[in-house]
């Protein structure tokens, strides 16, 4: 049976007061179940505060809108309470215990795709709740609460009888959060709009690429992560994940074409993606997109911490490696054929603007 490719937009899970947590499910998008990937967003209005909680599954975290504060508690370690805005990506691995908080007028959201093959359900995230109507508290009798925590009978009910809201719940604008410390930032977060571009072709398009190097946490979790941006009417060369690394997209921003191209040269999908869209292009398929005329931008996790791409297309093109009497004998076409195939794109790596 033929996986279905399609892009999908996700489901609310829960939430109400404060704000929602939505996932992309496994029944609607295979691939997430067939590459044991998650992905959810968490979107909190004015004073929503996402109760503490630590997940099965290592993730990237990519804020896409608004700003807020995180708190984050690595094993055996002191917490981190973090200053986030739209742009900043974070490296969440295996044990580390986070709280989100948005003060600010406009919706805080919150993008997480990780890897789920240690996780309870291929292609999805469990969290477990440390507070809350659903969280640990609830689950243990009175007396292991007492022991666990060396605390009255009187203590234990006020501890699990106020719990009422289930994962995020909406603080009264007068309760003091911890604020965010600059030097907690440092190795913890980066600004993908912010930092230093690893490729940038004038009219066409430019990338940011999230590795061991500017983010060395992404090696804990074993994903790498890009944020590539296109202009207007531009082109994203046909390339593939040369290391059997699986690449989950998310499109954060504007519109545009795309084509996958898999095995025995059969195009498996063709469609237009828009904001809001998550897609996983199998392992070693081609994949191309063409913006439209307010361009696309993409958030893109890999299963890999330093991912590896071949590029069909382009100035750094494979096709530019092989020399010419391979490509000719290969299309069998005449010399003169090769050498325009070969003359063409001698500038332009990865991005291509639009036609003239």
């Amino acid at each position: 049976m033929e996986l279905d490719l399609s892009p999908k937009l996700p489901k609310k899970v829960y939430g109400d007061n404060g704000g929602s947590y939505h996932a992309w499910c496994p029944n609607e998008l295979p691939m997430l179940r067939e590459g044991n990937i998650g992905a959810a967003k968490l979107a909190l209005e004015k004073n929503g505060f996402a109760l503490p909680r630590y997940s099965d599954s290592s993730k990237v975290a990519y804020v896409l809108q608004g700003a807020g504060v995180a708190g984050i508690v690595l094993p055996e370690s002191e917490e981190k309470v973090i200053a986030i805005k739209k742009g900043d990506a974070i490296a969440l691995p295996f044990g580390v215990i986070t709280w989100w908080y948005n003060k600010e007028d406009t919706e805080l959201v919150v993008l997480f795709m990780g890897d789920t093959s240690k996780g309870h359900k291929a292609g999805q995230f469990t969290d477990f709740f440390l507070t809350g109507a659903n969280g640990i508290f609830t689950g243990f009798t009175t007396e292991f609460v007492k022991r666990a925590w060396d605390v009255d009978d009187e203590t234990v009910k006020a501890l699990v009888g106020k719990q009422t809201g289930k994962g995020i719940v909406k603080l009264d604008p007068n309760v003091k959060m911890p604020e965010p410390k600059p030097e907690h930032r440092k190795g913890m977060a980066l600004n993908c709009e912010e930092a230093p571009l690893d490729t940038d072709i004038k009219n066409a398009g430019n990338v940011v690429v999230l590795n061991t190097k500017n983010l060395p946490l992404v090696g804990q979790v074993g994903l790498g992560a890009d944020l590539v941006r296109l202009e207007g009417n531009a082109m994203c060369s046909p390339g593939f994940s040369c290391d059997s690394a699986l690449q989950v997209t998310y499109i954060v921003r504007g519109s545009g074409r795309l084509q996958v191209v898999g095995v025995d040269g059969k195009r498996v999908l063709e469609t237009v993606v828009k904001a809001g869209n998550l897609l996983i292009v199998p392992r070693f398929f081609v994949v191309s997109k063409i913006a439209d005329p307010d361009g696309l931008s993409w958030f893109s996790i890999i299963t890999t911490p330093n991912p590896v791409f071949t590029h069909l297309a382009g100035s750094i093109g494979a096709w530019k490696a092989l020399s010419p009497e391979v490509l000719q004998a290969a299309f069998n076409v005449p010399a003169e054929t090769e050498k325009l195939f070969r003359s063409k794109r001698t500038n332009d790596a990865i991005f291509f603007p639009p036609p003239n």
